[in-house]
């Protein structure tokens, strides 16, 4: 496998690494993602009622853009959305491990220390790749990508976790591709807006720290 991508919730995968995905995919190398909750936690924006069928919908608008990526490799777990923190950490640790065993991808790309915005899923997310990752024989760890941004955060507490892109990957290629998949998180509209609104140019070019051994 080229590249896995561990995060949280339904459309993490989408902004920051879609254009990514689909050029690996259409170079033919094998890409994939994991998932740790189903997004129940999330707004509904009025699109359904109560967590339970707001994660019935993410399922759908997770596979719609898959479809759209064409990324065929997908797990789907159901640790609870917004409450990772209080989980105890081995489980998720297991998970991370065990998925980076089975698919031997050349690259994992999660979250930053920071979690990019401080969200505490995206943190502990990062903590658990991390420590998975550190688990590994030297040998056998992939190389480790995290999202990143060239703004600085205006926030101080994130500005000390900041880390500078030092990959970047040019997708315009994909743009309209992208665009669509970004439009199947329906329930995820606010968000779109504001990432379009803060980062317009990862819509065509995305960016990555990658961690030194």
């Amino acid at each position: 496998m080229k590249l896995l991508l561990i995060v949280p919730h339904p459309d993490d995968e989408v902004y920051g690494a879609s254009g990514t995905l689909m050029t690996y995919l259409q170079e033919g190398h094998e890409c994939g993602l994991v998932t740790l909750t189903r997004g129940e936690a999330g707004r509904t924006l009025g699109l359904c009622e109560g967590p339970e069928e707001l994660a019935r919908m993410r399922q759908v608008e997770l596979a719609a853009c898959l479809d759209v990526i064409g990324l065929k490799v997908h797990e789907q777990h159901q640790f609870p959305d917004k409450h990772l923190r209080e989980q105890p950490r081995e489980p998720l640790i297991e998970v991370a491990r065990d998925a980076m065993l089975r698919h031997r991808p050349e690259i994992v790309l999660t979250f930053p220390p920071n979690g990019s915005n401080g969200h505490p899923d995206h943190v502990t997310t990062h903590e658990a790749v991390k420590a998975a990752w550190d688990s590994l024989p030297e040998g056998q760890r992939p190389r480790l990508w995290y999202y990143a941004n060239d703004s600085a955060p205006e926030n101080e507490e994130l500005l000390t976790l900041w880390l500078r892109p030092n990959v970047r990957h040019e997708v315009g290629a994909f743009m309209t591709r992208k665009l669509h998949a970004i439009a199947c998180h329906r329930t995820q509209a606010l968000s779109t807006v504001d990432f379009i609104r803060k980062f317009p140019d990862r819509i065509a070019q995305e960016t990555f720290y990658e961690v030194s051994e």
